[in-house]
This record gives C-alpha cells, sequence and structure tokens, in this order.
C-alpha cells in the first residue's frame, strides 16, 4: 500500500517537472517592439469609455482591451500616433483623449469643474450671509409655554 503511493507520488512529481520544464517566458502581444511602444504610448493618451476615468492602458474593461487591440492593427499597418488618434476621435468623439484639446467644443470639459467651484462657493457665502441676518433664538412666550404643555399634555 505505501509502495503504491509512494510510485504516484514519483509519477505526479515527474509529470510536473516535465510541465515546469516546457514552461517558456511570457512573449510581449506582437514581436515588434516598436509596435507594442507606440500602443503603449497610445494608450496612456487614450480615455476608456467604460471606465471615464482611466486610460486605455490602467483599464481592464473589455472595450477598452478591444480598442488596445484596435491600436494595435493600426500601428501594425504603419499608421502614425496622429492618424491614429484622428481615426478614434473621429469615431469617438474627443471624449476618447484623456486630455481633449481646447476648442469651442470643449470648453464645457475644461472651464465646467471651475465654474461648478466658483457658484459653489456663491452659494456657501450667500447662504453663510443669510444665517447671519436671521434672528436670535429668543425665549418662547408664557402663552406660547401653555400652549405647548396642553398640546403635550393631550398625546
Amino acid at each position: 500500500m505505501k509502495l503504491n503511493l509512494l510510485v504516484r507520488f514519483m509519477i505526479g512529481f515527474f509529470l510536473l517537472q516535465s510541465v515546469l520544464a516546457s514552461a517558456e517566458e511570457a512573449r510581449p502581444l506582437q514581436a515588434n517592439v516598436v509596435v507594442e511602444a507606440q500602443v503603449q504610448r497610445l494608450s496612456e493618451e487614450l480615455r476608456c469609455l467604460v471606465c471615464q476615468n482611466q486610460t486605455i492602458a490602467d483599464s481592464h474593461a473589455e472595450l477598452a482591451q478591444d480598442l488596445k487591440q484596435e491600436i494595435r492593427e493600426m500601428a501594425a499597418k504603419g499608421m502614425t500616433d496622429q492618424a491614429i488618434i484622428d481615426y478614434l476621435v473621429a469615431r469617438y468623439g474627443d471624449f476618447v483623449r484623456y486630455r481633449p484639446p481646447m476648442k469651442s467644443s470643449t470648453y464645457l470639459l475644461w472651464l465646467g469643474p471651475f465654474v461648478l467651484l466658483i457658484f459653489g462657493a456663491i452659494g456657501l457665502v450667500m447662504m453663510l450671509r443669510r444665517r447671519e441676518k436671521m434672528p436670535a433664538d429668543k425665549p418662547i412666550s408664557q402663552t406660547e409655554a401653555r400652549k405647548v404643555r396642553e398640546l403635550l399634555d393631550k398625546e
């Protein structure tokens, strides 16, 4: 019984060794290092359309992986960075760029947070001034206290 268990263990050990011996280091997705460098560079400049607050390089969403593969295919065809970005902007709009250019259609993206911050500060100042003008709490009169006691006694 012990011999049979030892034989099984030895067979398993040698099978595991053969698998480990044939294992290779992971190869890049693309054999062309220049294309991979271009894909990485562009992936850091383009926004994931699903996550919206991450670059394609940082995102694990399926759409981000698809966009990365699309960029890889265009880069393998020899397209320049600008040509790939122009293609993606034409397809998805300026929102696909992680840093959209300053132009009339993107003013809201660039200036919107500052406008909201200014309106929030104005609203806060107005609320604090209104609070200052509110009358201070004054004690209630005897008649009001009697009415309150009557209401509480009913319950």
